[in-house]
């Protein structure tokens, strides 16, 4: 239990030291010897509680989107339905992943060798707290880093309600993941304002699933 405790403390010293100059510097700038500085340790001790700088970059963006990850259950308290739901699981999403697009592209579309769950799952063990505020349905979602993974735990509620076949709903997940992607590139290249993506990627998602209603939806 001490060793635990001791190994914690010093990932969070890490975390928090990224954490600073991601705000400071931006994260594109960060490097192991400046972390290591800031936390007070020598750079080779990084590696025996990180696989590498981008493991613990993961970390720090995790503990970044704690906005997003708070204003889920906000967004979607009033959802009717699956729908509903889906739609402004989204909305949300693109409200604050635009706003910061780096710390979303190191988390949803990182390189990391393992599964991702397993990240995300070792994230909320040092800070179960950040889970604190979320319901069942959004506690799973945000367990879940892997980006189809959690399309698709948003989908299958709209597949057991009826409004999407289920013979389309990784159709559904793919075109909505293409389009964000897309997008978040194009952020992230400086060639589209963060709020015309938010607003380009909800008018594109709901023409897909216009198409795709296997019942009738009010879109109002």
């Amino acid at each position: 239990m001490k060793k635990e405790i001791i190994r914690n403390r010093i990932m969070m010293d890490f975390i928090q030291a990224s954490d600073q100059l991601i705000k400071s510097e931006g994260i594109n700038n960060i490097t192991l010897r400046k972390v290591a500085n800031l936390a007070g340790y020598n750079s080779a001790t990084l590696y025996n509680y990180f696989e590498n700088l981008d493991h613990l970059i993961f970390f720090s963006a995790m503990r970044l989107i704690k906005d997003y990850a708070n204003a889920l259950r906000e967004y979607t308290k009033d959802s009717k339905n699956s729908m509903d739901r889906f739609i402004k699981v989204w909305e949300c999403f693109c409200h604050y992943s635009f706003q910061n697009p780096e710390i979303y592209n190191a988390i949803f579309f990182s390189n990391l060798k393992n599964d991702m769950e397993e990240y995300v799952s070792d994230y909320y063990k040092l800070f179960p707290e950040d889970l604190m505020n979320a319901d069942e349905k959004t506690s799973t979602m945000l367990l879940k880093s892997d980006i189809t993974q959690r399309g698709m735990a948003i989908i299958r509620d709209c597949v057991e309600e009826g409004f999407i076949r289920e013979s389309d709903g990784e159709s559904l997940n793919e075109a909505t993941l293409l389009i964000y992607e897309g997008l978040l590139k194009k952020v992230l290249n400086n060639k589209l304002p963060s709020e015309s993506a938010r607003d380009k990627t909800m008018i594109y998602i709901k023409t897909i699933l216009k198409g795709m209603l296997a019942k009738d939806y009010s879109f109002d």
